[in-house]
């Protein structure tokens, strides 16, 4: 029985295409749709090579269930939030119980919290004189970054290291595991139905 996923990306879309990348050649997994609310994304040129078109919703089909009732009509196995920026409001989590994931630029509890993504992390790890920092895939639930962690890798860090430099070290770490954990999780969820 393939596993239907569906992406949210509001950026750039790296870790939506090393997740395409991955499931490629997995007769099991089959990307269903990749959403962005943002028209601009460069998520949406990195589909191109993988044929998948990128649909952009806004604010108000986002808010007044138009969107979701969409991605009920889907049926995905798993939603996976990789650098979307957006809240899931409760009529989502309610929708699809611990199938929701995102991807957190920090070890959490630490660094989460509305407001903490991107460059805002790196720079308050830096600000913090962390030794150490990393990623955090996690399940969405209605508080931002408060869901149950799935994964979480470490990365250490020496003083010097830029927020530039922290960002390059937590992207390798999402590129290496974000794809292999969703692969893992699909599976599971395989061998309990």
């Amino acid at each position: 029985m393939t596993k239907r996923i569906i992406l949210f990306a509001s950026g750039n879309g790296s870790n939506v295409e090393q997740i395409c990348h991955f499931f490629e050649q997995d007769k099991l997994v089959s990307i269903a749709a990749v959403y962005s609310n943002n028209p601009k994304a460069g998520v949406i040129q990195r589909m191109e090579p993988f044929g998948i078109n990128v649909k952009v919703f806004d604010k108000k089909s986002f808010i007044d269930g138009t969107l979701l009732g969409e991605i009920i009509s889907l049926n995905p196995d798993l939603i996976i939030l990789a650098g979307f920026l957006w809240k899931i409001g409760s009529e989502w989590t309610a929708s699809f119980p611990q199938k929701i994931i995102n991807i957190h630029p920090a070890l959490l509890p630490s660094y989460g919290g509305k407001g903490m993504y991107g460059m805002n992390v790196h720079k308050a790890v830096k600000e913090n004189k962390e030794s150490k920092t990393g990623i955090t895939i996690h399940y969405v639930n209605n508080e931002y970054d408060q869901g149950g962690i799935i994964f979480q890798e470490e990365v250490s860090l020496d003083q010097e290291d830029s927020p530039e430099e922290i960002a390059g070290k937590v992207h390798k770490l999402e590129h290496l595991y974000f794809a292999p954990v969703i692969s893992k999780l699909l599976r599971k969820s395989e061998n309990e139905g």
